[in-house]
């Protein structure tokens, strides 16, 4: 199996206040809200997509709408850190100033030879802000955002997890994804191991932290659901989706998520990994100048759409 992923492709979580969450993302973080649609697998909730200006994959992060759910209780075996790529200190310091302005804490530290912002959403979602210094790629800048272009999120940097136990998650990630296992550094005493994918970089790794003391995180508001890995093609999909079927790793098959084609799988400590493809992209259904503008249904709803409108709540801006 030689075949590799080129980075992250969107970080999924849970929001248990959607018109808040849709306030925060577009207007404070800047991004393009270029996927109005809703949970497939529940249609009265909002799935939204928000991303850079051309809803390139790698820069989205997605959220389902859970009404009122109880909060995530932090812990080990979970998705734990989702960061975004600026480059420079310039880029640094408008942010951390506009998320101060905002009413956001954040802290500035440095970690593994990188200066980021790290600060949570309205759910509590854990968030970073680091400089690239310019590696990975570039995110296509938003003209309905107000932050200058220079300073706009270039796209998802790493995906951090934390685990109580190393070896089965790193034994899976390289035999099982073809990653491979790139540096170690210590934060605030606990050591990180770092996988890096394809050409590897700021937009191609995930971090693991071992902290085998904390209690078993508990799903809920706040907590992310999954990370995908970008997949060139649904032919390549497939070639992966064999891989995994001689492994013999649990997965949910192909999935057509209309913008995309999809395989589940569970990995070691209950982590969820997606592989998703680059295409079809958001514009399948779109003109891409006004992706989000209304809301989007997969053909398999779009008989229900009167209903599902009914049911579905005002965003704040929208």
């Amino acid at each position: 199996m030689n075949q590799q992923f080129s980075g992250l492709h969107h970080v999924s979580a849970l929001s248990a206040d959607i018109a808040r969450n849709h306030d925060f993302y577009t207007r404070l973080l800047g991004l393009r809200l270029v996927k109005k649609t809703v949970n497939q697998d529940a249609p009265s909730m909002y799935h939204l997509f928000y991303a850079d200006g051309a809803g390139s994959p790698g820069s989205d992060m997605t959220f389902f709408d859970f009404p009122r759910a109880a909060r995530e209780h932090r812990g080990k075996d979970s998705i734990s850190l989702t960061t975004f790529r600026v480059t420079g200190e310039a880029a640094l310091n408008f942010w951390q100033e506009r998320l101060e302005h905002g009413g956001v804490p954040v802290v500035r530290r440095e970690v593994d030879g990188r200066e980021r912002l790290e600060f949570e959403d309205v759910d509590s979602t854990r968030l970073a802000i680091f400089d690239d210094a310019g590696a990975g790629p570039r995110g296509a800048p938003w003209a309905g955002s107000d932050v200058p272009a220079e300073f706009q999120l270039q796209g998802l940097g790493f995906s951090g997890f934390t685990v109580g136990e190393l070896e089965p998650l790193s034994e899976f990630l390289q035999g099982g994804l073809n990653m491979r296992p790139a540096r170690q550094y210590d934060d605030n005493g606990h050591a990180v191991h770092v996988f890096e994918m394809g050409a590897g970089g700021p937009s191609a790794e995930l971090h693991v932290t071992l902290a085998p003391e904390l209690p078993r995180h508990r799903p809920g508001a706040g907590g992310v659901h999954h990370v995908a890995l970008r997949v060139r093609d649904e032919a390549e999909l497939l070639n992966w989706l064999a891989h995994l079927n001689r492994l013999g790793s649990p997965n949910s098959g192909e999935v057509d998520r209309h913008w995309f084609q999809s395989v589940y799988i569970t990995a070691p400590a209950g982590l969820i990994i997606e592989l998703a493809t680059d295409g079809p992209g958001f514009a399948t259904d779109e003109a891409p100048d006004s992706l989000g503008e209304r809301l989007s249904l997969p053909p398999f709803l779009e008989a229900s759409r009167t209903e599902i409108e009914a049911k579905v709540r005002p965003l704040l801006g929208s």
